[in-house]
């Protein structure tokens, strides 16, 4: 009996940890960028998986918003297609876009719905196409000072969040493809390529989302790097803003979702490990957290999210 007092303890006691924190968060909705490392390998995919259907049965409201990136470019190679790349962002050509929409719609979100649903009847797919969830113009980002066209690439211009909203009431988890209809005079019925970091920051400010997550390849946003690898565990959105012009390109997207998120309403936006079994449990209902968690700058120093 003292034995399995002993082994049940610390159980316990982590469940304890949990409970203001369960507190706080009932009832909220929260949106995780799924991508990096978790995407692709099967563990990380399934405890993904496994943390998102806890979060629900918690009486969180998980919104998944995904992309794509090493699926379509290994689909891109099989077709004999050129993965390009410019400014960060892939080019993308008509070929291309068809690509994308297949494997995003039609691979990487039935394999997620998939791994949800074998907890229960949950998950729900659907790409910023349907029902107008998502809405985007042609993107042309500035390469030394001039615009560049990059093919069916989308600047996010609108959400609507009725699918969703629908989808939550209804006590499912919507898994969102980051691909957008167009709104361009002339191009109805053609879709964009959104990048899924800034397709999840909008879609967390048009749901008055409690918590943006990011799940990416590093631990969190270096301190000093590459000359140091410490975390910054918490900045304000101010403290962000100034340090954007240093990043590195993949992380742009990133921490300028988090900054759109938290200058829209969000409580808070976090970028972690995904590399990391269960990080989403482990930064939601633990004291320390384990990532970079942004804030909006009204927030006082003594104030925990």
């Amino acid at each position: 009996m003292s034995t399995r007092k002993h082994t049940a303890l610390p159980k316990a006691q982590i469940l304890i940890e949990a409970l203001p924190w369960l507190t706080r968060h009932r009832g909220k909705t929260v949106v995780i960028k799924f991508g990096g490392n978790a995407m692709v390998d099967a563990e990380l995919k399934a405890a993904f998986a496994q943390d998102v259907v806890f979060l629900h049965h918690a009486g969180l409201r998980p919104v998944v918003v995904h992309g794509g990136g090493p699926q379509i470019s290994a689909q891109l190679d099989k077709q004999g297609l050129v993965s390009e790349f410019k400014a960060g962002l892939r080019v993308t050509t008509p070929e291309a876009m068809d690509v994308v929409r297949m494997v995003l719609a039609g691979q990487v979100q039935r394999e997620l719905v998939g791994l949800l649903n074998e907890h229960g009847p949950l998950a729900v797919g659907l790409t910023g196409e349907d029902a107008h969830t998502i809405t985007a113009t042609r993107h042309r980002p500035l390469i030394d000072g001039e615009p560049v066209d990059i093919g069916r690439v989308g600047e996010v211009t609108g959400i609507d969040t009725g699918a969703i909203e629908a989808l939550l009431a209804d006590g499912r988890i919507p898994v969102v493809s980051s691909i957008a209809r167009s709104q361009d005079e002339g191009d109805t019925g053609h879709v964009y390529n959104v990048n899924a970091d800034t397709a999840a920051a909008a879609l967390a400010a048009a749901l008055g989302a409690e918590t943006l997550m990011v799940l990416t390849d590093v631990e969190g946003l270096y301190e000093d790097w590459p000359r140091s690898d410490e975390v910054i565990s918490r900045l304000t959105a101010a403290e962000l803003e100034k340090l954007l012009p240093e990043l590195s390109s993949g992380m742009v997207p990133k921490m300028k979702g988090c900054l759109h998120a938290v200058r829209n309403g969000v409580q808070t936006a976090r970028v972690i490990d995904g590399r990391v079994q269960h990080s989403i449990l482990l930064e939601i209902f633990t004291d320390e957290g384990i990532g970079t968690m942004v804030v909006p700058d009204e927030l006082t120093e003594g104030a925990t999210a």
